[in-house]
């Protein structure tokens, strides 16, 4: 094997296997998890080719981190891989759910277009609204 053979075959392993670390770092590694509460706002099954579950919660507080200075409601938008999970969401809208979730660097297609994504269910429950009288 000439040294210009050796060059190319090593600079050819070293692509692939830099490429293969970014598409594991960047894809597959959990970066985070954790824990979210609110209210369950939307849940629909949508896609062109892979047909996804997309979710979104509202969360209590506000958030106001844009310069405008505008306050907004806290909303957590996700996906959910497992059709499971999905069915138990689907019949939940305004219900005050806690859900367990990972976070991922990119979206894949066919895992949805969150890089959150919904694991588990910790609880569902039909909190009680707390009514002001209208003077």
């Amino acid at each position: 094997m000439t040294t210009s053979a050796k060059v190319l075959t090593w600079s050819g392993v070293v692509i692939a296997l830099t490429l293969g670390i970014w598409i594991y770092v960047h894809f597959f590694f959990v970066f985070g998890e954790g824990v979210k509460a609110g209210e369950l706002n939307r849940f629909v099954k949508k896609g062109w080719v892979f047909k996804t579950y997309e979710g979104r919660m509202i969360q209590s507080g506000y958030n106001s981190e844009n310069t405008q200075g505008t306050i907004q409601s806290n909303e957590f938008e996700f996906s959910v891989d497992d059709k499971r999970i999905a069915d138990e969401l689907m019949l939940a809208a305004g219900k005050h759910i806690q859900v367990h979730y990972r976070e991922y660097r990119g979206a894949l297609p066919w895992r949805g277009v969150s890089t959150f994504v919904v694991d588990s269910i910790v609880s569902i429950t039909d909190e009680e609204r707390l009514s002001f009288p209208v003077y």
